[in-house]
Protein backbone atom coordinates (compact mmCIF):
# COMPACT_ATOMS: atom_id res chain seq x y z
CA UNK A 1 0.00 0.00 0.00
CA UNK A 2 0.97 3.55 -0.81
CA UNK A 3 1.76 6.02 1.77
CA UNK A 4 -1.08 6.36 3.97
CA UNK A 5 -2.94 8.93 5.49
CA UNK A 6 -6.21 9.57 7.27
CA UNK A 7 -9.10 9.98 5.22
CA UNK A 8 -12.96 10.78 6.03
CA UNK A 9 -15.84 10.44 3.63
CA UNK A 10 -19.92 9.58 4.18
CA UNK A 11 -22.63 8.10 2.37
CA UNK A 12 -24.96 9.51 0.30
CA UNK A 13 -27.60 10.61 3.20
CA UNK A 14 -24.89 11.06 5.75
CA UNK A 15 -26.33 8.71 8.22
CA UNK A 16 -23.32 6.42 7.69
CA UNK A 17 -19.44 8.60 8.10
CA UNK A 18 -16.28 6.13 8.12
CA UNK A 19 -12.83 7.89 9.04
CA UNK A 20 -9.95 5.34 8.18
CA UNK A 21 -6.16 6.27 9.52
CA UNK A 22 -4.36 4.47 6.77
CA UNK A 23 -6.31 5.86 3.48
CA UNK A 24 -3.91 4.85 0.87
CA UNK A 25 -3.42 7.35 -2.20
CA UNK A 26 -3.88 4.97 -4.72
CA UNK A 27 -7.44 3.55 -6.46
CA UNK A 28 -7.42 0.21 -7.62
CA UNK A 29 -10.07 -0.97 -9.89
CA UNK A 30 -12.33 -4.74 -9.67
CA UNK A 31 -13.89 -6.11 -12.81
CA UNK A 32 -14.89 -9.16 -11.31
CA UNK A 33 -18.29 -10.24 -12.29
CA UNK A 34 -20.32 -9.93 -8.41
CA UNK A 35 -18.74 -6.54 -8.46
CA UNK A 36 -19.97 -5.54 -11.36
CA UNK A 37 -23.03 -6.60 -10.93
CA UNK A 38 -23.43 -5.01 -7.54
CA UNK A 39 -22.10 -1.75 -8.32
CA UNK A 40 -23.14 -1.72 -11.98
CA UNK A 41 -19.79 -1.22 -13.28
CA UNK A 42 -16.20 -1.77 -12.16
CA UNK A 43 -15.72 -1.15 -8.03
CA UNK A 44 -13.37 1.52 -7.88
CA UNK A 45 -11.50 1.87 -4.40
CA UNK A 46 -9.01 2.57 -1.80
CA UNK A 47 -7.53 0.63 0.54
CA UNK A 48 -8.08 1.84 3.69
CA UNK A 49 -6.37 -0.98 5.82
CA UNK A 50 -8.25 -2.67 8.85
CA UNK A 51 -7.87 0.48 11.27
CA UNK A 52 -11.29 2.00 9.95
CA UNK A 53 -13.92 3.73 11.87
CA UNK A 54 -17.64 3.82 11.16
CA UNK A 55 -20.29 5.90 12.74
CA UNK A 56 -24.07 5.41 12.36
CA UNK A 57 -23.32 1.85 12.62
CA UNK A 58 -27.27 0.73 12.60
CA UNK A 59 -27.54 2.05 9.67
CA UNK A 60 -25.25 -0.59 8.45
CA UNK A 61 -26.15 -3.69 6.55
CA UNK A 62 -23.47 -6.34 5.98
CA UNK A 63 -23.87 -8.90 3.02
CA UNK A 64 -21.49 -12.27 3.11
CA UNK A 65 -20.84 -12.20 -0.23
CA UNK A 66 -18.25 -15.22 -0.40
CA UNK A 67 -15.91 -17.48 2.13
CA UNK A 68 -13.24 -14.56 2.37
CA UNK A 69 -14.98 -11.08 2.04
CA UNK A 70 -18.58 -9.26 2.89
CA UNK A 71 -19.61 -6.02 1.46
CA UNK A 72 -21.49 -3.27 3.47
CA UNK A 73 -23.73 -0.73 2.41
CA UNK A 74 -26.32 2.05 4.13
CA UNK A 75 -29.90 0.68 4.90
CA UNK A 76 -30.76 4.07 4.44
CA UNK A 77 -29.48 5.17 1.06
CA UNK A 78 -28.27 2.29 -0.13
CA UNK A 79 -24.63 3.86 -0.97
CA UNK A 80 -22.01 0.91 -1.46
CA UNK A 81 -19.57 1.15 2.07
CA UNK A 82 -17.11 -1.39 1.96
CA UNK A 83 -15.90 -4.56 0.70
CA UNK A 84 -14.11 -6.05 3.40
CA UNK A 85 -11.95 -9.15 3.84
CA UNK A 86 -13.17 -11.02 6.67
CA UNK A 87 -9.34 -12.55 8.01
CA UNK A 88 -7.74 -9.35 8.10
CA UNK A 89 -10.86 -7.07 8.17
CA UNK A 90 -8.94 -5.14 5.62
CA UNK A 91 -11.37 -2.53 4.22
CA UNK A 92 -11.52 -1.15 0.46
CA UNK A 93 -13.97 2.02 0.66
CA UNK A 94 -15.21 3.30 -2.61
CA UNK A 95 -13.76 6.43 -3.48
CA UNK A 96 -16.56 8.16 -4.14
CA UNK A 97 -17.59 8.34 -0.78
CA UNK A 98 -14.15 9.72 0.36
CA UNK A 99 -14.24 13.79 1.08
CA UNK A 100 -10.48 14.60 -0.46
CA UNK A 101 -9.87 13.68 -3.78
CA UNK A 102 -6.36 15.16 -4.59
CA UNK A 103 -3.63 13.20 -4.86
CA UNK A 104 -4.60 10.79 -5.91
CA UNK A 105 -3.56 7.87 -8.35
CA UNK A 106 -5.09 5.08 -10.03
CA UNK A 107 -2.37 2.01 -10.03
CA UNK A 108 -4.01 -1.66 -10.38
CA UNK A 109 -6.89 -3.05 -12.28
CA UNK A 110 -7.61 -6.86 -10.85
CA UNK A 111 -9.71 -9.42 -12.46
CA UNK A 112 -9.09 -7.77 -15.24
CA UNK A 113 -9.58 -11.15 -17.38
CA UNK A 114 -13.23 -10.70 -16.46
CA UNK A 115 -13.85 -7.32 -17.34
CA UNK A 116 -16.26 -7.13 -20.19
CA UNK A 117 -15.02 -5.31 -23.73
CA UNK A 118 -17.15 -2.47 -23.97
CA UNK A 119 -15.46 -0.08 -21.74
CA UNK A 120 -11.40 0.36 -20.88
CA UNK A 121 -9.22 2.69 -18.68
CA UNK A 122 -7.06 5.09 -20.40
CA UNK A 123 -4.81 4.83 -17.51
CA UNK A 124 -1.41 2.52 -17.55
CA UNK A 125 -2.03 0.48 -14.18
CA UNK A 126 -0.77 -2.86 -13.53
CA UNK A 127 -3.39 -5.31 -14.22
CA UNK A 128 -3.78 -8.99 -12.73
CA UNK A 129 -5.94 -11.56 -13.70
CA UNK A 130 -8.14 -13.50 -11.07
CA UNK A 131 -5.57 -16.46 -10.75
CA UNK A 132 -2.66 -13.90 -10.73
CA UNK A 133 -4.76 -11.85 -7.57
CA UNK A 134 -5.04 -15.26 -5.67
CA UNK A 135 -1.53 -15.96 -5.92
CA UNK A 136 -0.39 -12.75 -4.57
CA UNK A 137 -2.50 -12.40 -1.95
CA UNK A 138 -4.27 -15.39 -1.00
CA UNK A 139 -3.28 -17.08 2.27
CA UNK A 140 -1.34 -20.30 1.53
CA UNK A 141 -3.87 -23.35 1.86
CA UNK A 142 -2.75 -25.20 5.74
Amino acid sequence: MSASKKINGKCLCGAVEVVASQGSSEVGACHCGSCRRWGGGPFLEVNCGSEVEFSGEDHIAVYNSSDWAERGFCRQCGTHLFYRLKESRQHMIPVGLLDDDADRNFTMQVFIDEKPPYYRFENQTEELTGAELFARYAPPDE
